[in-house]
């Protein structure tokens, strides 16, 4: 049975969640404070977090850069709604997906499922060199392992979440190419496109960040991922310009 870790202090919406969650065959186990939540999922046995960004005592944002400092178990940020810049934050640390309040649990259970199947896949994948060997996505300075999921830019090491990795890789096979925002969706992030779900637009914004911009030489720069406004994003090759 799966193990999920629940860092929340409204303890009503826990035994609510505890309640529908473990209905579906998941181990959930509840903690109210960032200062209790850090240790707790570090514990060994914790398959995925759930952590809300306002707790008492230490916030959820600090809670999410002590995870990640040792561990890289899944995590699912919980965000008051409208607040854009916690999301952003959230996924610029390292988080897997985030999804704001108030929220249906039965939404909060594709999430769950979204994140696990990329993990599986992550883990499937296995990670040898053979693997990295039999195929290579390589656009200006960007090389993507798809085999071992590793990003290289200009020969250093990426840290990616496991949803940034999936839309970077798709962006890329069809760089030059416009990728709707429904395929990112449906095919990224494992659930069905909602004109209301801002997901993948915050994961961009997080891979541009990360990535940032095409150097065009000397001091000249250009956006990596272009978004086609009302359709969805472009990965720009460099070499199509």
């Amino acid at each position: 049975m799966r193990r999920i870790l629940l860092i929340d202090d409204d303890q009503e919406l826990c035994e609510l969640l505890h309640d529908y969650l473990s209905a579906e065959g998941l181990n959930i186990v509840s903690v109210h404070t960032g200062d209790a939540g850090a240790p707790a999922a570090l514990e060994q046995g914790i398959d995925l977090v759930i952590l809300d960004v306002m707790l008492p005592g230490m916030n959820g944002l600090d809670v999410l850069r002590a995870i990640r400092k040792e561990s890289h178990v899944p995590v699912i940020m919980l965000t008051a709604r409208g607040e854009e810049i916690d999301r952003i934050v959230g996924l610029e640390l390292g988080a897997d997906d985030y999804l704001p309040k108030p929220f249906n649990p039965r939404e909060l259970l594709a999430r769950i499922h979204a994140v696990e199947r990329r993990l599986a896949q992550q883990i499937g994948t296995g990670g040898s060199e053979d693997s990295d060997v039999a195929e290579v996505l390589e656009v200006g300075d960007i090389r993507i392992y798809p085999g071992s999921r590793r990003v290289k830019r200009a020969d250093e090491n990426m840290e990616l979440t496991s949803a940034e990795f999936d839309l970077l890789a798709m962006l890329v096979r069809h760089r030059g190419e416009v990728v709707s925002r429904k395929t990112l969706v449906e095919e990224v992030l494992g659930r069905r496109n909602s004109p209301y779900d801002r997901s993948v637009d915050v994961h961009v914004s997080a891979l541009r960040k990360k990535l940032g911009p095409h150097v065009d030489g000397g001091d000249a720069t250009s956006e990596r991922i272009v978004t086609v406004r009302n359709v969805g994003y472009m990965y720009a090759d460099p070499e199509l310009s």
